[in-house]
């Protein structure tokens, strides 16, 4: 039982829609752990509670830890799942009720965004420039969030301060990870021309 040594399981499951996009919810500003940080659908693994059971709230992750930051507190083992569905996000998006507590927005966002966030990295200062080809603002799944600015997304943790809204570093990393799985599967391409292709 690790929970009593500060650590905790944790499923994220990497939801992509039949159509191409990937959904990321935002945690609440309110949460005492990551809050206003995006991450997939997920959520800690409670006692009893079987793992395939938990992709209802958004969870977190601190890969790598910044010790830049303090010694991490605790540390979450987080398990990444693909679910590609057969259905395209309109479709899945009429089914989604998250709840306030948990999740504060959450959008749909194409491969071509994905690989702009997954190539921030943390404790690195500023990000690099915002792709001309990336759009200006993302539509958000939340009355609070129905514009996003791209810029957001592609915020970096800081190395020291108050940290700032974000993809969360172990979503980063897991998104690394998916576009290199999506550029074998679509003969290498992992841009925009790739989307085009989908998976089955």
């Amino acid at each position: 039982e690790p929970r009593g040594r500060g650590v905790e399981a944790a499923v994220a499951v990497l939801l992509q829609a039949a159509t191409g996009p990937l959904l990321l919810t935002r945690r609440p500003h309110g949460l005492s752990i990551f809050p206003n940080v995006w991450v997939p659908p997920g959520g800690h693994v409670e006692p009893d509670e079987e793992v395939r059971m938990v992709g209802t709230a958004p969870g977190g992750s601190v890969y790598p830890p910044m010790l830049s930051r303090g010694p991490p507190r605790r540390h979450h083992i987080v398990a990444y799942l693909l679910l590609r569905s057969q259905e395209p996000h309109e479709e899945l998006e009429a089914r989604i009720c998250p709840s306030e507590g948990e999740v504060s927005a959450y959008a749909w966002l194409e491969p071509r965004v994905l690989e702009a966030i997954a190539a921030t990295e943390d404790g690195a200062g500023r990000p690099g420039r915002v792709p001309s080809t990336l759009p200006a603002s993302v539509s958000g799944g939340s009355p609070r969030a129905a514009q996003l600015p791209t810029a957001t997304l592609l915020n970096v943790a800081p190395a020291e301060g108050e940290d700032v809204e974000r993809v969360s570093t172990g979503t980063k990393f897991a998104l690394r990870l998916w576009l290199e799985a999506r550029g074998g599967e679509n003969g290498g391409q992992t841009g925009p021309e790739a989307a085009s292709g989908g998976w089955e």
